[in-house]
């Protein structure tokens, strides 16, 4: 005979409390066949070993920079005063032979002769010598002054050439003075303008007096041993001319030899005399 099937039917669980049960019961229904998934904290607990936010970065900086550091080899530059490298690389190609400055090839020249002897070092400087007495300096300047009208005070030399002062009696307010010189024995002249610098008021009955400065440039390549160098001061004022030329012999500087001395101690110095 044929089988006979039972039907069954399943009931789901109602999610929805009897109204007779209390509020505790309710709770405990709700929990238990409740249709929503297990509510869980938001806030989750941070274990103890895992460090905060400010430290990891920290952390993460600290290992980048180690890993940058392993990577590259240490570099160490020199700079000047002024931040500029110290060295300067240069490929000479074959047979192009380098050129050497000449200060560099004296001091070479300096510090092998100090190095070879126990001696101090003993070398020659070329300067200019004034072949007269400073006008200034003389009995008769004031004297002088008065009758040319225009008088060379004092000159010096220098490493750039020669400075100095000249005094005109003040005739008028527009006035001229320049200075006249040579290094060939008047074969060719220059000539460079004197500027006012200040004035002396009368005084014991001399006439007010201006004071001029100028300045004569001597290039180093013409100090040759025993060249002369003449110059005279010239005056123009009221369209007149006045002249100081030393009484007829012109003033005039001649380049001598200085002889010095450096001690032995005093090799690394020598890089001020460059």
């Amino acid at each position: 005979p044929p089988a006979v099937r039972a039907s069954s039917s399943v009931t789901p669980p109602s999610c929805v409390p009897a109204k007779g049960d209390s509020q505790p019961d309710r709770l405990q229904s709700s929990t238990a066949n409740s249709c929503d998934p297990a509510l869980r904290p938001i806030i989750r607990r941070r274990a103890r070993s895992l460090p905060t936010s400010p430290e990891r970065r920290k952390q993460a900086g600290v290992q980048r920079r180690v890993a940058a550091c392993e990577g590259r080899a240490n570099r160490v530059r020199f700079a000047d005063a002024l931040g500029l490298e110290l060295t300067e690389v240069k490929v000479f190609q074959t047979g192009e032979d380098p050129s050497v400055p000449l200060h560099v090839l004296s001091r070479l020249s300096i510090n092998s002769d100090l190095w070879g002897s126990s001696l101090d070092l003993e070398f020659t400087m070329q300067y200019l010598v004034p072949d007269f007495q400073q006008p200034a300096d003389c009995m008769d300047f004031s004297a002088r002054l008065r009758e040319q009208l225009v008088c060379l005070e004092r000159v010096t030399s220098s490493d750039f050439g020669l400075s100095g002062t000249i005094q005109v009696c003040n005739i008028a307010f527009e006035k001229q003075v320049s200075v006249r010189y040579t290094f060939n024995q008047w074969k060719s002249l220059h000539e460079v303008r004197a500027h006012w610098h200040n004035s002396i008021p009368e005084k014991n009955g001399q006439a007010q007096v201006d004071v001029f400065t100028f300045f004569l440039p001597v290039p180093s390549f013409l100090l040759q041993l025993c060249s002369v160098v003449q110059f005279a001061a010239r005056y123009q004022v009221n369209g007149q001319e006045y002249w100081d030329n030393n009484g007829g012999k012109n003033y005039s500087f001649t380049c001598r030899n200085y002889p010095l001395k450096m001690p032995r101690e005093c090799e690394e110095s020598w890089i001020h005399f460059i």
